[in-house]
């Protein structure tokens, strides 16, 4: 590790070890002498998040009863009830640029609001996501500028739903209209690209095997930058390796699970859970680690693509996702599905509270990030793109105003939110797909 020689340290601070590079949280010794932390509340970092839920879900339990506070919660959102002082639901919100309405475009309009091209093969077209366009410039601050996750493995090619390529399905992120970005599954690959060198598949397993721990080749380094530290910042570094650690120690033991097991399963990559809540808790560790320690800003998560045929025994649900969401008014497949997008729901519920949970500067990881939550389809059964379910979390240090319900009296582009969410982050546009204007309400002036 290379010293400072000046009062403070920078923000962009990483100890630099055998094959890998960890970033350091933002602490005290971070901020300029003459600038207290509490300046940092005027000027917070902006932070961009967007998770997505496949196959919308029975609007009936997912929205709120009552008017604009955020009282008693719905079945499906019922797990957000220790956080829901940072959540705002909104409803009447619709994709137009969906319809004809398909899973495929479910999927990539979400993010783009785009209208995409009919086509079955490489010559689709969409447009630029919302997350994208963050990316090209608070990203440009961050070592990764955008990172894009996803709980399935297989990226299906050629034709996918209703004559649409598989891309629109497969991707979430374009970075332009004819480049979607893949997304990855594979925790191990994740924590490699947020602080280590990556290489092939053989090269990581071998690394796996030769190191105990990423961290241990920082040990001297870190005994060094401890004995430099205030007891706050120590006991700050502390708890973010501490969190390093067990995300790592997870890994290896889902690795060496996957090893062991005697039942022949060649479509599991080694390292991945195999239960679905533990892959993607482990997911959404990772995000908590990338943006504690500003490794990116943005972060999108696909929690299952589009007509995903997923079973979920672990909450009884052996049914497949996709079957279930075209329900045909089966009071007990809407039962079933419903059961499917709280547990969805649920796993946001506890990353958001680990968000809250994380300490920065003076707020909270929480305080300044905002993440978006939700689906590009409203009532499955029907492929209908109209009253979509959507949530937005966080974004205290940025005027967000959380426990309510906002409501359109009238159907309101999803591209109004991305919009606003877009100018939050610094990134001033005049208009962003088929926008009409913002989302009136969901903000309100920091106080001064």
């Amino acid at each position: 590790m290379r010293f400072i020689t000046k009062k403070f340290m920078p923000r962009r601070t990483f100890l630099r070890g055998v094959g890998a590079t960890l970033a350091l949280p933002l602490l005290e010794s971070m901020v300029p002498a003459a600038t207290p932390l509490a300046k940092t509340a005027a000027d917070p970092v902006r932070r961009l998040g967007f998770v997505f839920m496949p196959m919308g879900c029975d609007q009936s339990r997912w929205t709120p009863p009552g008017g604009a506070k955020l009282g008693e919660l719905p079945p499906i959102l019922r797990s957000l009830a220790p956080v829901k002082e940072h959540v705002t639901v909104i409803s009447g919100l619709e994709l137009q640029n969906a319809y004809p309405g398909s899973h495929a475009t479910s999927n990539s309009a979400f993010l783009s609001a785009a209208k995409a091209k009919l086509t079955e093969s490489s010559d689709y077209y969409l447009g630029t996501t919302v997350d994208q366009l963050a990316a090209q410039q608070i990203g440009q601050q961050t070592r990764l500028p955008s990172l894009e996750l996803a709980m399935d493995h297989l990226q299906v090619v050629g034709q996918c739903d209703n004559g649409y390529a598989c891309a629109y399905q497969n991707n979430l992120s374009w970075s332009s209209p004819t480049t979607p970005i893949p997304a990855e599954a594979h925790p191990r690959i994740v924590f490699e690209s947020l602080f280590g060198e990556g290489g092939s598949k053989a090269e990581r397993r071998a690394a796996s095997h030769r190191r105990a721990s990423l961290l241990d080749s920082f040990t001297s380094d870190l005994a060094r930058l401890q004995r430099g530290l205030g007891p706050g910042d120590r006991a700050r570094v502390d708890r973010y390796l501490e969190t390093v650690r067990e995300v790592e120690r997870r890994i290896q033991k889902a690795e060496s699970d996957a090893s062991n097991d005697a039942l022949p399963d060649l479509d599991r990559p080694v390292g991945v859970p195999a239960a679905y809540a533990d892959h993607a808790r482990l997911m959404f560790d990772l995000q908590v680690l990338a943006l504690q320690g500003d490794v990116t800003r943005v972060i999108t998560f696909q929690l299952a693509r589009e007509t995903s045929n997923r079973t979920y025994p672990e909450i009884g649900v052996p049914d497949p996702h996709h079957p279930l969401s075209h329900h045909g008014n089966d009071p007990a497949k809407i039962e079933r599905m419903s059961k499917i997008n709280a547990f969805h729901v649920s796993l946001f519920a506890e990353f958001i509270g680990k968000l809250r949970a994380t300490p920065e500067g003076n707020g909270t990881l929480l305080d300044h990030s905002l993440y978006l939550y939700g689906s590009g389809i409203g009532n499955p059964n029907v492929h209908d793109h109209s009253d979509l379910p959507i949530l937005v979390a966080g974004g205290t240090a940025h005027g967000m105003r959380g426990g309510r319900h906002i409501r359109f009296a009238k159907p309101t582009p999803l591209a109004n939110l991305h919009l606003t969410l877009l100018d939050k982050a610094g990134v001033h546009l005049g208009s962003f797909a088929d926008s009409n204007g913002k989302v009136d309400g969901l903000f309100e002036p920091l106080a001064i």
